[in-house]
């Protein structure tokens, strides 16, 4: 009975974690996306007035052009190629997903950002929640990782071994588990996804699981790269086991 109670519990609490993951990803795209495409327009009315008029620039105008495109970038607006690409978005369901992840996870890093005073202050409320759960879930998830850990130990006792040699196999046997699962095969994807070498991959893979989250790499951002619907969504649910696994580890 305790059994089927602690897994009920474990089932309603990653349910209710990704409905919380997936109802923050909808007020984002709500509160952010309209802004995000008045900023567009306005990037590419700058661009068109440049093009037509930058032979006739003053030092002050051309100063004031690039101060403008800065905070553009800034804020993810890149206006380049034509403008087919306003209709792109970087609040589409997929990224804000993304962007609800790292949140929680408190990666955070960096080139995705509510901009409007709705969604900076929803993000506060968001996070206030939002990370609190996330510590409950990735220290749930690797209780039950650490379950499958005592299962391997008392096999490998039934078979005679000590128990001093047991925690140290049992350890190295997730340990190199998680590094082939969570960093060496995801860097394969990324560099076939990115076009990033294999030590990119490695390094974004460590930076992001570490939650240092330096913001230099991050997935899904390439304007010349056709990325599948939802990459990032699965590359959310990646990070979250990767953090699940790292807090396992921490158990043992």
């Amino acid at each position: 009975e305790a059994m089927c109670n602690g897994k009920l519990q474990t089932g309603l609490l990653v349910a209710g974690y990704f409905v919380y993951l997936l109802v923050g990803a909808a007020v984002f795209q709500a509160l952010e996306r309209t802004a995000e495409k008045q900023e567009k327009r306005a990037a590419a009315q700058m661009k068109e007035a440049f093009l037509q008029t930058f032979t006739q620039l003053t030092v002050a105008e051309m100063e004031q052009f690039m101060k403008n495109l800065t905070e553009a970038i800034q804020n993810g607006v890149y206006p380049v190629g034509n403008e087919s690409q306003l209709e792109e978005s970087n609040w589409d369901f997929s990224n804000s997903f993304f962007f609800a992840g790292t949140v929680v996870s408190t990666i955070g890093y960096g080139t995705l950002h509510p901009k409007t005073a709705g969604g900076q202050i929803f993000c506060v409320f968001f996070a206030l929640f939002g990370i609190p759960l996330n510590i409950v879930f990735l220290h749930r998830v690797g209780k039950m990782l650490s379950l499958l850990c005592k299962k391997l130990g008392k096999f490998l006792y039934e078979k005679g071994m000590r128990k001093k040699k047991i925690k140290f196999l049992t350890l190295l046997f997730f340990l190199a588990t998680g590094i082939l699962v969570f960093l060496c095969l995801p860097s394969v994807f990324f560099q076939i996804t990115e076009g990033w070498s294999y030590s990119e991959g490695i390094y974004f893979a460590f930076i992001t699981l570490s939650t240092i989250g330096f913001g230099d790499y991050v997935v899904g951002k390439q304007s010349d790269r056709n990325y599948f619907s939802y990459y990032r969504v699965l590359v959310a649910i990646w990070i979250l086991f990767g953090l699940a696994w790292i807090a396992l580890l921490f158990n043992l």
